[in-house]
């Protein structure tokens, strides 16, 4: 949109003071601003533009303006000045990922989690599979007499184990057998494709020794679905609350960010590295006064792998919040790839 200079800094102002005060702001503070210094008059002819252009609002009747949701989309897009994160700032985030080998599930939780305590915010932390990810080793493993753990190593490099009970005795042949059976039907198999139906009929192939293998064949289609469907953690719901905006529909808003499908089907709408979506521009009626910052990270050589949301009212400190995300975005990367790649292993192949 194409404003003169005076009007851009007004819009900048207002909404930079809308942020931090939530209150609307009237044309005689403005004239105090030393970026701006012309006449309360001369101000509120230039309001009255930035109305009529939808860039501002007028809540009440004589009372100062507020920024429209496309107000905050043109100062994000072309006012902004994003504030870089402090050496202090930096060494903070970083304290929250100061463990040695994590589990990566435990800490994708604890991430949403810490990021929530962080920002003020509700927070989303999930993984997308890439429809090219296959199995790259699938093995058992005996661990008692009707006992054996199953390893799935992706080539994503995400692990799963499961532990499963069968009712007949786990012996050093029967291991074998089955592993060089699931090497041949399993390995290097796309995890889209290991379904229910194909799980089926692997069990056909097994021919007498399908029923023996049953729950075998189930844990092994599990583990496959865990990664297929990817981690997906929510929290800080209730620091929602703190914002009168947002609590009216505060129980839409919870049910649509705890269903998984449809809060990864909104944060999966753009493949940008970081993006933010104000309030009315997103299409689910639950998140109109809402804002979305989304950022994703790698992990590895896998682009795009997973991505860490913040949600809360449209008045947010953009410019502090968006450098922060995105800096714990880029450590949650870093963290992961170190996990998956230098993790060590005990002598069954399992995460130690």
């Amino acid at each position: 949109m194409d404003l003169d200079q005076r009007k851009r800094r007004i819009l900048a102002a207002i909404t930079e003071t809308y942020i931090r005060t939530g209150e609307p702001v009237g044309s005689k503070l403005l004239s105090y601003y030393p970026e701006i210094r012309v006449s309360p008059a001369t101000i509120r002819n230039d309001m009255a533009v930035l109305f009529d252009q939808g860039l501002l609002e007028q809540p009440h009747t004589s009372a100062g303006r507020v920024p429209s949701h496309l107000g905050y989309r043109v100062y994000i897009d072309q006012l902004m000045e994003c504030e870089p994160l402090t050496p202090g700032e930096r060494s903070e985030i970083d304290a929250l990922f100061n463990i040695k080998y994590p589990d990566p599930d435990r800490l994708l939780a604890d991430a949403a989690k810490s990021l929530a305590s962080y920002t003020g915010c509700a927070t989303v932390s999930t993984t997308i599979t890439r429809s090219d990810v296959f199995v790259r080793k699938i093995q058992l493993i005996a661990v008692g007499v009707r006992t054996m753990v199953i390893l799935l190593v992706a080539s994503s490099g995400e692990i799963r184990n499961k532990v499963c009970r069968v009712d007949f005795a786990v012996t050093p042949e029967i291991v074998t057998f089955f592993n060089r059976f699931a090497t041949g039907w399993l390995a290097d198999r796309s995890i889209q494709e290991i379904t229910s139906a194909y799980i089926g009929s692997v069990a056909v192939a097994l021919g007498d020794y399908s029923r023996v293998f049953t729950p075998v064949l189930g844990a092994i289609y599990e583990l496959c679905k865990e990664i297929h469907d990817g981690a997906y953690y929510v929290n800080g719901l209730s620091n929602l609350l703190a914002y009168p905006e947002l609590r009216e529909g505060a129980h839409e808003l919870f049910t649509f960010l705890e269903d998984r499908e449809q809060a990864r089907r909104m944060l999966a709408m753009t493949g940008q590295r970081t993006n933010v979506v104000v309030g009315r521009e997103n299409p689910n009626q639950e998140l109109t006064s809402a804002s979305v910052l989304v950022s994703r990270y790698d992990i590895g050589r896998e682009k795009n792998s997973g991505l860490i949301a913040l949600v809360g009212p449209v008045r947010l400190n953009y410019a502090r919040l968006i450098p922060h995300l995105e800096y714990f975005a880029q450590t949650m990367g870093k963290l992961l790839t170190e996990t998956i790649e230098q993790a060590p292993l005990d002598e069954s192949g399992l995460t130690m």
